[in-house]
This record gives structure tokens, sequence and C-alpha cells, in this order.
């Protein structure tokens, strides 16, 4: 399932290569499908016990990609061994991929509990192919979460043991960006929803498309490549609703998330790799 864009934007009145900027948004808005509802869910409508049962035997694993995140990761693992490693039964191991730190990351997770695999460096999506063949539910997480709770786990988790043939969860949340509200998010916000409006608007009910909280059923990663670098967010999105359709997709209010708000100067490479990961994806001309 792909998206092209309109006729009448893949050359000008005259013919020319490049795009006709006269008049595009109006064809845009008069071809493009209106976005379908995605299933949104909340943390809270699952107790521990419930998700427990619906396991079933099967093997959760939370796996962290993390690169010089000494500050936050402790904390993180320390939470989700207490609560729902060693407390509920509910995650089976916690796996942190320290992908070339150089302040400490991979000890400090590991003095928390965690299974440290040394990453090969590469970026994101290469780091979190380690967690794969580990279990049969995986929970991505990101390490600079700043008031990580429990619920981020349990939450993603709900529809994917209690729900109905969801193949991937989203986390959905405010982000606050310094002493404001909102504002988090700029690479999401100005870079990733106008591209998805624009080559798959299909998807336009995604929250948070480049959410680092996401969970998947294992065998996913048996089906589809996941994209290198920063870019993994975008094309996971996009494949798993390339292969499966909305309906495979889900997402769930986790509230507000706190993280470590990066300078232009990191968020310009990493925009850089989520538009690349749309444009292999996207049919154009």
């Amino acid at each position: 399932m792909r998206h092209r864009l309109p006729p009448g934007l893949a050359a000008d009145a005259g013919g020319c290569a490049g795009p006709n900027v006269a008049g595009a948004m109006a064809v845009l808005d008069a071809a493009l499908p209106v976005a379908p509802s995605i299933a949104t869910y909340h943390h809270a409508e699952w107790d521990l016990g419930e998700l427990v049962a619906a396991k079933a035997g099967g093997r959760v694993v939370v796996c962290i990609p993390a690169r010089d995140e000494v500050r936050t990761i402790g904390a993180i693992v320390a939470c989700i061994r207490a609560r729902l490693l060693e407390g509920a039964g509910l995650v089976d191991e916690i796996v942190v991929v320290d992908d070339g730190s150089c302040d400490g990351t991979g000890p400090e997770a590991l003095r928390q509990g965690a299974a440290v695999v040394q990453g090969p460096g590469l970026g994101k999506g290469e780091a979190m192919l380690a967690a794969k063949g580990r279990g049969d539910y995986i929970v991505y997480l990101d390490g600079d979460v700043e008031n990580f709770a429990a619920h981020y786990v349990s939450g993603l988790l709900g529809p994917l043991l209690c729900g109905s043939g969801h193949v991937m969860v989203k986390g959905s949340y405010t982000r606050p960006l310094g002493e404001h509200p909102t504002g988090g998010g700029r690479v999401t916000e100005l870079v990733a929803k106008p591209l998805i409006s624009l080559l798959f608007p299909e998807l336009g009910g995604v929250d948070q498309p480049l959410a680092g909280e996401t969970a998947l059923r294992a065998d996913t990663l048996d089906q589809i490549e996941l994209a290198g670098g920063y870019g993994v967010e975008m094309g996971l999105l996009i494949d798993v609703w390339q292969r499966w359709g909305t309906e495979a997709i889900a997402q769930v209010e986790l509230g507000e998330r706190r993280h470590r708000n990066r300078p232009l100067s990191e968020l310009g490479p990493q925009a850089r790799e989520v538009i690349g990961a749309a444009l292999a994806r996207a049919a154009l001309g």
C-alpha cells in the first residue's frame, strides 16, 4: 500500500521538472484522503494482574537503546525491575543497548539489574536490533526520560496483550519544552507530521509518530527491516501500515513526557534521517 502524490504536483504547467507550486496545496486538499482514526487507549485501562494473565506464558523484553544517558538510565531500569520484573512478573528481561556511551551508561544500567549489550555504534535503528529473538513481545523505551513511570511499559503492552490484532503500539503524550507545557518534539511537529500529512495521510491520526516508546509483537521484526539511525521510528510506522494497515496500529496515552531537549545542531541530522526514511518508502512521481 503506497501513496502517490497527485499528478498536479509532478510538474508545472509547462511540463518542466519540479513541483507546480501554485495551487499545490489546493490539489493536496482535494486529493488526499481523510486520515482514519487510530485505535487509542489510556494506560490506566489495564491492571497488572490482567496483563500478566493475558501474557499467558509469553516472554516480554524491554529494550532501551542508549548513548550517554547515565543521568536517567539507572532510575528507568530500577523502576522496571522493581515494579514489573520482580514485582508483577510482567517483564522477563530488561536489555540496555549501550551504543557507544562515554559516560558510564552501561555500568549504571548493569548495577540496576539490566542485561547490557554493546551496540554497534551505528545509530538507534541498528541498536534496536539487539532485542530480536529475545522474546515474544518487545517494548522499546528511550533512555533519557526524566519522569519515567512503570505505566509506560504496562500501557504499551495493553493493546498487544488484550487488544484485537494490533501489531504495534505507539506512545502518545504531551511534550513540554523547558518551562512551557507544550512545544517539545520539534522534529515531530516540524518534519515528521508534515511529511506524513503529504505522503502518508492515512497515518495522520498517529499523535507521536517518532515516539521511542513503542511495543511490538516480536515476530514483526522477522517480516520488516528496521531503518538505520533516527529514521527507525518513521520507517517502522510506515512499514507496519503498508504491510498490515491502520488496524494493526494502536496508540496509548501516557501523560506528560519530559526528557533532555537537544540543541538544533543535533536535531538537524535527526530530521534528515527521518526525511530519508519517509522518502525511501514513498512512491513519488
